[in-house]
């Protein structure tokens, strides 16, 4: 099973300044395509914690994806951070060098120039003709935190994490999730690998409970399904998706 791990960097998303909405799309994206995120966490521009949350996270899952802090200015300290995490230097690359300064030209400054130091072992990927290749290091992709950005860089590489993919099924109910708990409950000691989500509708729906079944295997999904169909009293069963 591909997982993943989501490290938003930035103080600004921790002040409230800035919401944050590059997880949610990571979320979402990497659901399509197989990978299960299992952690997403908010850190300040603090290299400490940087370097030693991004390691933690590299140890625990397949991926992990960074967003926030690879700018020219002072709080853009990501990639040295992770660096000296791992007790790795950086270097100047050329490739990104060449990417700054077919951008700015004349007007490149020391401060953009700082954006090409990159750690040692890093494998820059290129995703889109012209524009600056995409930074992964060991199984870490550092994005920036700008949404249009992030949303750019991704969509190139994306069909790098394309794996076995989660099959999803859903039912809508008219009824109390107290009426139903009991159902829920047999139905995941049966069937333990399954991922059985129950979200209460409050106003606004015709429905009551919205329940979400996901699995890799879809024969097994099917059987859970019917397992957790007949435990549920059939006149609140409104619809499947």
């Amino acid at each position: 099973m591909e997982t993943a791990g989501i490290i938003i960097i930035g103080n600004e998303i921790l002040s409230g300044k800035v919401t944050d909405i590059n997880s949610p799309y990571l979320c979402k994206e990497l659901r399509i395509l197989g990978v299960e995120v299992q952690q997403i966490i908010t850190i300040p521009d603090i290299p400490e914690i940087i370097g030693r949350t991004v390691r933690d996270f590299s140890e625990q899952f397949s991926w992990v994806f960074t967003s926030g802090g690879i700018g020219p200015t002072h709080d853009d300290i990501t990639v040295a951070s992770i660096a000296k995490g791992f007790g790795i230097e950086l270097f100047e690359a050329p490739q990104i060098m060449k990417a700054i300064q077919n951008y700015h030209g004349d007007k490149m400054t020391a401060a953009h120039r700082r954006m090409a130091m990159i750690p040692e072992g890093s494998e820059l990927i290129e995703y889109a003709e012209g524009r600056s290749p995409q930074l992964k290091f060991r199984n870490i992709f550092v994005f920036p935190g700008i949404p249009e950005y992030l949303k750019i860089r991704f969509a190139g590489i994306k069909e790098r994490f394309r794996t076995t993919p989660i099959v999803l099924k859903q039912i809508y109910l008219k009824a109390d999730e107290g009426e139903i708990a009991d159902s829920l409950d047999a139905t995941m000691a049966e069937f333990p690998q399954l991922m059985l989500g129950s979200y209460p509708k409050v106003s606004g729906s015709d429905y009551d409970v919205k329940l979400t079944l996901e699995c890799r295997d879809s024969e097994y999904l099917d059987k859970a399904l019917n397992f957790l169909c007949e435990r549920l009293p059939e006149e609140c069963i409104l619809r499947f998706e």
